[in-house]
């Protein structure tokens, strides 16, 4: 009987450091974590700190391989190409480290999609540990403060020509107005992230 006591209590403290490790960070209302040193498809260092000037920054989790992630790959160019000129910053980040997900992939694919914003590749993971971020596609507004104001899903449809709810557009939209956002935080939904550290 204590042995079983003892054994369920090991259990329960390996599963609550399991979930601790994947826990969010990045917390609604508060300063998102900060980055640096990331490495783009430009072969050039990033950091949070590059776009200060930007009014808003969408951080985008996402990835080559899962097919969820590349239903968006449209939807994002044309994101930044409408919110360039109101001073949003788009910023894709890759934290998968399967062969398809490498840095010479995500340029091909960065190339084949024309994409019109900085797509970075964090092979260490910390970046989606910090933030919390579990499924590709995965969005993390930030506002003028850096502050976390909307996280989830894109839109309510892999398929864009169902989507009805476009809640970072909306998100965005209010952010932009110096409102809050309609909806805070809305399911993500896509592939899992596959993260090595446990």
């Amino acid at each position: 009987m204590i042995r079983m006591r003892r054994t369920l209590l090991v259990l329960a403290l390996l599963l609550s450091v399991a979930f601790t490790a994947h826990a969010a960070t990045a917390k609604l209302g508060e300063k998102a974590p900060d980055w640096s040193g990331i490495i783009g498809i430009d072969d050039a260092k990033h950091g949070l700190a590059d776009y200060k000037k930007a009014k808003a920054v969408v951080v985008v989790f996402t990835c080559n391989h899962c097919p969820v992630a590349k239903a968006y790959e449209d939807r994002l160019v044309a994101l930044q190409k409408d919110y360039k000129k109101k001073g949003v910053q788009l910023i894709a980040v890759n934290v998968n480290n399967l062969p398809a997900d490498t840095l010479e992939p995500m340029k091909e694919r960065a190339k084949e999609k024309k994409f019109n914003f900085p797509y970075l590749y964090d092979s260490s993971q910390q970046i989606g540990l910090d933030y919390g971020a579990t499924k590709t596609p995965e969005v993390f507004l930030l506002d003028k403060e850096r502050k976390l104001v909307y996280h989830g899903a894109i839109d309510d449809s892999m398929d864009a020509e169902k989507a009805e709810t476009h809640h970072l557009r909306d998100a965005l939209d209010a952010v932009l107005a110096g409102k809050e956002p309609p909806k805070a935080e809305v399911a993500a939904f896509g592939c899992g992230i596959k993260y090595d550290k446990k």
